[in-house]
């Protein structure tokens, strides 16, 4: 399942022995907007979603642990200003590729991980793998504000180094769209 389009938010689930949400892959161009150009792209999504909502975000952990050398957290992106989510995501982190102070940052739970890459001077590169359309179930409805039903988007990115070893494998998915 490690190569999944919705690992390593199957694995969450797995654990909790919860099924996984009704969840697909769709190509790029079936990405509406605003979400297309919040999602397709290959930035981190901290620095992305921080520009659009001229905000800083802090992380909200639902549930964490440590694996070997692996740190794998379900977390919920929220704006400093007001609280509001803008971001669901399942994050598996390979601590060893990190800097120590990267690391410190990452297990202290409260900088989210783009953050720590751009203010750690991290090299890395970020791939947008594949991009999804999910019917939300009760627990990423709650994190994000969400009334069911609705559909979610999101995308599966894996963030590498420069020799291209892994740093984290996350599925980021983001609430809908406000009415203005």
């Amino acid at each position: 399942m490690p190569d999944s389009f919705a690992y390593p938010l199957s694995d969450f689930y797995s654990r909790a022995k919860l099924p996984l949400p009704r969840i697909e892959a769709i190509p790029a161009e079936a990405v509406p907007e605003p979400f297309r150009a919040l999602l397709v792209h290959h930035d981190d999504m901290t620095p992305t979603l921080e520009d659009f909502h001229k905000s800083r975000i802090h992380l909200e952990i639902l549930r964490s642990d440590r694996r070997g050398g692996y740190y794998f957290r379900e977390v919920v992106l929220r704006l400093d200003h007001d609280e509001a989510p803008v971001e669901f995501g399942a994050n598996k982190i390979h601590l060893g590729g990190f800097p120590e102070e990267a690391q410190e940052l990452i297990l202290l739970e409260q900088v989210p991980l783009g953050r720590i890459l751009k203010d750690c001077g991290v090299q890395h590169r970020t791939e947008a793998k594949f991009f999804l359309r999910m019917e939300p179930d009760e627990l990423i409805a709650r994190a994000l504000e969400a009334e069911p039903p609705v559909p979610l988007y999101g995308r599966k990115a894996i963030i590498t180094d420069l020799q291209g070893r892994p740093l984290s494998e996350i599925v980021e998915i983001l609430p809908p769209a406000k009415a203005n």
